[in-house]
């Protein structure tokens, strides 16, 4: 089946500092505006190409999720895989971009692009773009397997990939053949993004919506054999969150929330959480985003204090 790829001009701070970094499992490849980024689906090659002259593939992703974010939240879930070594570094750059006045202090909402497994070919592997790339690109273009220079493009990389040291792509046969996508493997940033989308950035408990004061909770903690998947995730209010860790709170399979009585007795308080005993939550209309029974009923089990 003909998958597509896209190929983005990549700024060339971001590149340079996250080719140097060690184990990254994702980076956020950012724009500096919100536009809705539509090209791929999961499991589709995301490439970096250099700025002209310069014109050589020199790395890539898988694509797992897109969306927009506020800067200030896009460096809270990925921090330095943003390619930048502070938040103040990461805003300068949007602003820079976006040829904002130095003293707009707006939390710029940006497009993400999420990518797992991130690798980055040494120089002699860069791949020199397709003749049907045009020098006035600015932002990204999109190849298809099902055609000539799509499926250059993707043997290309992945004779790389299959004769390089890429354990991040583990799932890319050795001898590539035909197209295919490649099951990306969620981050702790990738997780937080998806989850805070999956349940529409509202708090699945009280429905609040003031963004900075949400989180998103795994289930069956990552340490614990959970994974980084949205039915391992639950969006809630950060002092929720809190309970819900450390097993005053929980959720049951059934989707209701409980209280654990201890909050009262141990802390003489927690009136606002008692109001909320045994209310259903507000679990995603899809089926294949709500939470995992299993899931829960291990919370249940093994974390809540009842």
């Amino acid at each position: 089946m003909p998958i597509n790829l896209v190929i983005a001009v990549t700024d060339g701070d971001w590149f340079d500092m996250l080719r140097h970094q060690p184990n990254l499992s994702e980076v956020n490849f950012w724009a500096p505006s919100a536009a809705n980024f539509r090209a791929l689906q999961p499991g589709e090659l995301f490439l970096f190409k250099l700025h002209a002259p310069r014109n050589v593939i020199v790395g890539g992703g898988i694509f797992a999720y897109a969306n927009a974010l506020p800067c200030s939240l896009a460096w809270q879930a990925f921090r330095e895989a943003n390619g930048a070594q502070s938040a103040q570094e990461m805003r300068a750059r949007i602003a820079r971009y976006r040829k904002a006045d130095t003293s707009d202090r707006s939390d710029f909402e940006i497009g993400c692009r999420i990518l797992t497994q991130p690798f980055f070919f040494a120089e002699a592997d860069w791949i020199p773009v397709p003749a049907s790339w045009a020098p006035n690109i600015v932002s990204f273009k999109t190849y298809n397997t099902g055609d000539v220079d799509g499926l250059a493009l993707w043997d290309a990389v992945h004779e790389r990939l299959g004769r390089s040291d890429f354990p991040g792509v583990a799932e890319v046969p050795a001898r590539f053949g035909e197209p295919q996508l490649i099951r990306p493997r969620l981050g702790q940033g990738a997780f937080r993004v998806l989850v805070t989308d999956t349940y529409n950035r509202r708090c699945a408990i009280t429905q609040e919506r003031t963004l900075p004061a949400l989180e998103a909770a795994h289930i069956r903690p990552y340490g614990d054999g959970g994974e980084h998947e949205a039915r391992n995730g639950l969006l809630l209010r950060r002092d929720i969150h809190s309970l819900f860790d450390a097993g005053y709170v929980t959720v049951t399979p059934e989707l209701r929330f409980e209280v654990s009585r201890r909050i009262r007795e141990e802390f003489d308080n927690g009136r606002h959480y008692y109001d909320l005993h045994g209310q259903p939550i507000f679990a995603p209309a899809d089926a294949l985003r709500r939470p995992d029974p299993g899931a829960l009923r291990w919370h249940n089990e093994h974390a809540f204090r009842g």
